[in-house]
């Protein structure tokens, strides 16, 4: 199948939801960002500012008990659920039933961001997805990996799951080798969204984007600085804030991979393109949710 190109032109073609100026902040939906632990607590304040700055209109962080009074001041403007944790400082696989019914009354749920674990964090994951009703996920980090021998379950939900790999974690999530996926990250990224029936974002210098239906599109934007820590929550995060606002998972995951790229490209134009930081990113991302402000900076 042909792979298109994402550009400001496909943009303005796919457009994002258009927000009433009369809504509240109900309107450009909740979402929930499940993840964190004590050695990596700052990856869900990414994530979830990545998702305001995206528009989503309300959040909501889990993540474990001992970090996340931290978590909320350093992001006042979320909700934040301490949850149980393993003695590792991991989410407790069993806190499952405690967020059961705030997952069900958010519009896009992303689960990962900080997670080390990945037995926890795949058993955390298996059960609130196979108990939850409503929202889109998106699946990044341990909790990707974590669901590799339970690709069934994504199956079931159909079409309102978005993945966002490294090379890495597909290599992990396939069982094959990380440089089997580095040859051919497409085929990768096609043979797991076909199995899965998910939204696949196979991040890389090229990132893919596959739909369940096989439909492949690749951005060329961004550039060696966006390889930085941290850069894939803000990925994730912009993803999970365009699906609460309404976007489908195709144009979500086509919008964030450009819209993180573009982030990118600005701040190598400003800064240099190696050392600038994933959290300056953020600032960034307001301003290029509409076409015209998107340009094609280049590499």
């Amino acid at each position: 199948m042909t792979v298109r190109t994402i550009t400001p032109e496909f943009l303005a073609q796919n457009p994002l939801p258009v927000h009433d100026s009369a809504g509240d902040k109900g309107s450009r939906g909740r979402v929930l960002v499940i993840g964190g632990s004590v050695e990596v607590p700052g990856a869900v304040l990414l994530a979830g500012t990545a998702a305001l700055r995206a528009g989503a209109g309300i959040l909501q962080i889990a993540t474990s008990r001992t970090v996340a009074p931290h978590v909320g001041i350093a992001l006042p403007e979320s909700m934040v659920i301490g949850l149980p944790e393993t003695h590792a400082g991991e989410i407790e696989p069993a806190a499952s039933e405690l967020l059961i019914q705030r997952v069900s009354a958010c519009k896009s749920v992303l689960i990962g961001p900080g997670m080390m674990d990945r037995e926890a964090a795949g058993r955390l994951t298996s059960e609130i997805i196979a108990g939850a009703e409503g929202p889109v996920f998106v699946v990044d980090a341990a909790a990707l990996t974590g669901l590799r021998d339970d690709t069934e379950l994504l199956r079931s939900y159909a079409g309102r799951v978005v993945i966002t790999p490294h090379a890495g974690e597909m290599a992990t999530f396939l069982n094959v080798g990380r440089e089997d996926v580095v040859a051919d990250p497409l085929g990768a990224a096609r043979q797991v969204a076909q199995a899965a029936q998910c939204v696949v974002v196979m991040k890389g210098a090229r990132t893919h984007i596959v739909s369940p239906a096989g439909e492949a599109w690749s951005c060329e934007e961004g550039n060696v600085g966006l390889a930085t820590s941290g850069s894939g929550d803000v990925l994730a995060g912009i993803i999970s804030g365009l699906l609460a606002r309404g976007a489908s998972p195709v144009t979500a995951a086509q919008w964030g991979v450009y819209m993180h790229a573009a982030a990118g490209d600005r701040l190598a134009v400003a800064m240099g393109q190696v050392g600038f930081l994933a959290r300056e990113l953020l600032a960034e991302i307001p301003s290029l949710a509409m076409p015209s402000k998107t340009p094609a900076l280049g590499r």
